[in-house]
Parts: structure tokens; C-alpha cells; sequence
């Protein structure tokens, strides 16, 4: 009986000692990143504040809406994780307003980050382009940083 309760105890310390840190949680910012959008006047070549901005992405699977957003200078965009190479990215500025859209074509690179957030893609080579067929509300478009490692810097300047 003795070497029972000196069994389970010594059982119950390697239980309680073998816990290790929280590994489920991806929250230090180290998952794939998303694309930086920001936006300038078409004229001066200055930073522009949008009012309203409603932004819709191509995953694949038909066109998933984004939201809304309002007064803002910049906004970050999810890619597709996929192995396209290219997603298509629709802007508009009013609800049921013209849109525009801009097919962004990368090559993808994946890094193994840790046993929570597992594996994220960094993008690389960046080449944006804006269909001529909808240029309103965007009147054209230029390049950023052309890879995308996290969400610090621009890779695309929408010029209205």
C-alpha cells in the first residue's frame, strides 16, 4: 500500500510537470499575412481618406464579400492560401456602385512556424493588375513592396 500511494504520487508530479506552455494559440502575429492596400489621390499622388469602401475577394469559390469600412487609409486583404497563383480582389465604393477589379499575381513560399499555428505562406513576387474593363472607381494602381513577409508595409497603392 505504501508504494501505491508513493506510485500515484509520483505519477501525478510527471502529469503536473510535464504541462508545458499554451502551444494551441497563433496569436503573436506569426500566421500568413495579409496584403496592405493603400490609397492616394489620382491627381496629387498624396495619401486619400476613403469614406466607405466595400471590398470583395475571388477564394476559389465565387466572390466572398469582406464588408464595409469606413474613413480609412488603408486596409489589409487575406490571399488565397490555395495553390493559385493569383487572387482577384474587387473594390467598390458604394454598395451597389461600379466596381473595380484587381488581379494580384504572386508566387508563394511556405515556412514552418510551431506546433500551433503550424505552416504560413509568405508571398513573393507581387505583380498587381487592374482590369481595364473597371476603372471606376479606381483609376489605376501602383506597386507597393512587391512580397509580402507580414503586414507592416504597403504592397499596393489604389489611386482614385
Amino acid at each position: 500500500m505504501k508504494y501505491l500511494k508513493f506510485l500515484i504520487t509520483i505519477c501525478f508530479l510527471g502529469l503536473l510537470f510535464s504541462c508545458g506552455g499554451d502551444d494551441d494559440i497563433c496569436e503573436s502575429g506569426e500566421g500568413t499575412p495579409r496584403m496592405k492596400v493603400s490609397f492616394r489621390n489620382a491627381e496629387t499622388g498624396k495619401e486619400k481618406t476613403i469614406d466607405s469602401l466595400y471590398v470583395a475577394v475571388d477564394y476559389g469559390s465565387g466572390k466572398v464579400e469582406l464588408g464595409k469600412q469606413t474613413a480609412i487609409t488603408s486596409r489589409v486583404i487575406p490571399l488565397r492560401v490555395d495553390s493559385s497563383p493569383y487572387t482577384d480582389i474587387y473594390f467598390r465604393l458604394t454598395l451597389k456602385g461600379a466596381e473595380s477589379k484587381v488581379r494580384v499575381n504572386y508566387t508563394t513560399r511556405s515556412t514552418y512556424v510551431s506546433p500551433g499555428c503550424g505552416i504560413k505562406l509568405n508571398y513573393e513576387n507581387l505583380n498587381s493588375v487592374l482590369d481595364p474593363a473597371t476603372t471606376t472607381p479606381v483609376k489605376s494602381i501602383e506597386a507597393g513592396q512587391n512580397f509580402i513577409e507580414n503586414e507592416d508595409k504597403t504592397n499596393l497603392y489604389l489611386l482614385f
